[in-house]
């Protein structure tokens, strides 16, 4: 995969982003393009650039010109796809809002952005006042434009001509989710979305035809990116999962399509791992059989072929980002030669700042510097002392929309662009994420502490599902939550495992050093809020 053809670079050379849509579809004309899984449900390339010209004539008749913004918000479906398609295509700037967002958030983003025009489905169409198009008829709100469904049937792969896009011109406008703080509007170039399609492309080596599944958030940067666009421009079909990504789901999904590649966030296969692998890994039986050498390397690769199977069995590599990755899951799979990877990336930077191929991947890290960027640590010690990563190159950001002084905090004299992850990089260039600049904590003594480490040794060493460390006053407090369904599991109840805290707090202490030692464990009655590439809301809790 790493020496993978560049498909699309040798069209790149002498056109544009928008010139890889029209060719795509073109070239790709009678193949799927889109499959809403678990339904009837699919359009063709040829069905694709039809509507994309249906739904470029609502834009004139609407009077909506170039560069003016037109917001789109649904659940991952065929319609999203298309929608953004026709946004981009005509010139206008897209506005994706994750659709987990709150109906005032919603509004907000809607607001802010100055859109002229709402695509979205049904449950968000009367939360928004002016322009509302329907996803699921491509339909507006009030009917006050007839368009006949049929004007574009015969349209031919030759008559696809779209404008060409001036790379520095503003394309998308992506509002974080915000695992820190407030959600800020992130101007997105044309060449930052053409720079991170001609780096999947030089890494990943599929093609036409080949069977994809979208899970992740297409209106967030990673799921945009890697798991629907880069897929459409080289002829893929894309099946895009419409329920919640549960373990069952996936599986089912996986099982019956066969994904080329899987793209997850850590949650995702963690759930997969500590419910499908570790109960099988705990019986009795097997952990005799791993005491003996010889037979502990057949039961590993009796597991690790088990999980390949119950992700498709048809994939390179798997790929995981957009959040940290849990150190016990990750050992495991590092164990039994599991073949991933773990990126890096931020939406400012369209998202690609880091990765490698997983037969070259080290171990911990995120993989090393991507081309047509440049990555650097700002610490005197770069290989053993954390300091704040900073990046620049094509992929960066314009900046944030309507918000000059984030902006000019972002970027430094130099142009570079600080991320706010703490980290080190090696001899080799491997990048390892040490924490977030704004989630450190300052220790007693003066110490760095990163709660991400801590929070890793409670996941490690515990049985708790989901942790975050707070500092009140001088001392680091662990909240955690565990459901009633794992309290079952292990034997428990909520009240013999409040008599029993002080015992797992000294079981996490041991394996941490005494700056970072936690004074207290708080159970929390309810999941952590998150975000919807699912980080925790860390700011919530004190």
């Amino acid at each position: 995969m790493a020496n993978a053809k560049t498909r699309l670079f040798s069209i790149a050379k002498d056109t544009s982003l928008i010139g890889m849509m029209e060719d795509t579809l073109k070239k790709h004309w009678s193949l799927p393009a889109y499959t809403n899984y678990g339904t009837n449900e699919s359009y063709t390339y040829g069905d694709v650039a039809k509507l994309i010209a249906r739904l470029h004539q609502v834009y004139q008749k609407l009077g909506i010109e170039k560069g003016d913004k037109i917001a789109l918000c649904d659940k991952n479906n065929s319609h999203w796809a298309i929608a953004f398609h026709s946004i981009i295509s005509y010139g206008a700037v897209v506005v994706p809002i994750l659709s987990e967002f709150s109906g005032e958030q919603i509004q907000n983003i809607y607001k802010h952005s100055e859109s002229k025009l709402m695509v979205c489905g049904q449950k968000w169409i009367d939360l928004i006042e002016g322009n509302v198009m329907d996803t699921s008829t491509f339909a507006l709100k009030d009917g006050s434009i007839a368009i006949d469904n049929n004007a574009f049937c015969d349209l031919q792969p030759s008559d696809i001509y779209y404008f060409r896009e001036d790379p520095e011109a503003l394309a998308l406008l992506s509002y974080t989710s915000g695992s820190t703080g407030r959600s800020k509007g992130v101007m997105l170039p044309y060449r930052s979305l053409w720079s991170n399609m001609i780096f999947a492309d030089e890494v990943l080596d599929f093609g036409p035809g080949d069977r994809t599944i979208a899970i992740l958030p297409m209106a967030h940067m990673y799921g945009w990116a890697f798991d629907f666009f880069f897929e459409f421009l080289i002829g893929c079909h894309v099946h895009f999962l419409t329920k919640t990504p549960s373990p069952q789901v996936l599986i089912k999904a996986f099982a019956e399509i066969k994904p080329v590649v899987v793209i997850v966030v850590p949650l995702i296969l963690e759930k997969i791992v500590q419910k499908q692998i570790f109960p099988i890994l705990r019986t009795a039986s097997i952990r005799a059989l791993t005491k003996i050498p010889i037979l502990k390397q057949v039961v590993y690769r009796q597991i690790r072929n088990k999980l390949y199977a119950a992700l498709g069995g048809n994939f390179y590599e798997c790929i995981i980002g957009g959040a940290a990755f849990n150190k016990e899951v990750e050992d495991f799979l590092h164990m039994i030669n599991f073949p991933y990877t773990v990126g890096y990336g931020m939406t400012e930077c369209g998202p690609i700042i880091g990765y490698e191929d997983w037969k070259l991947f080290k171990q911990g890290s995120c993989g090393k510097v991507v081309p047509r960027m440049e990555v650097k640590i700002l610490s005197s010690d770069p290989e053993n002392v954390p300091g704040e990563i900073v990046t620049k190159g094509m992929n960066t950001m314009l900046g944030y929309y309507k918000n000059e002084e984030e902006t000019l905090e972002a970027f430094d004299e130099e142009g570079w662009l600080h991320t706010g992850d703490l980290g080190t990089i090696d001899k080799n260039g491997n990048i390892f994420i040490r924490g977030r600049k704004k989630t450190m904590l300052l220790g007693a003594n003066g110490q760095n502490v990163y709660p991400e480490e801590i929070e890793d040794a409670i996941m490690t060493h515990t049985f708790f599902e989901e942790t975050v460390v707070v500092q009140r006053g001088e001392k680091l407090v662990a909240l955690v939550f565990i459901s009633e369904k794992a309290l079952e599991h292990h034997g428990l109840t909520r009240d013999s495992l409040l008599q029993n805290l002080d015992y797992y707090k000294r079981r996490i202490n041991a394996q941490l050093p005494a700056f970072a030692n936690i004074s207290a464990i708080e159970l929390q009655e309810q999941e952590f809020e998150k975000t919807p590439k699912r980080s925790i809301r860390r700011y919530l809790y004190k």
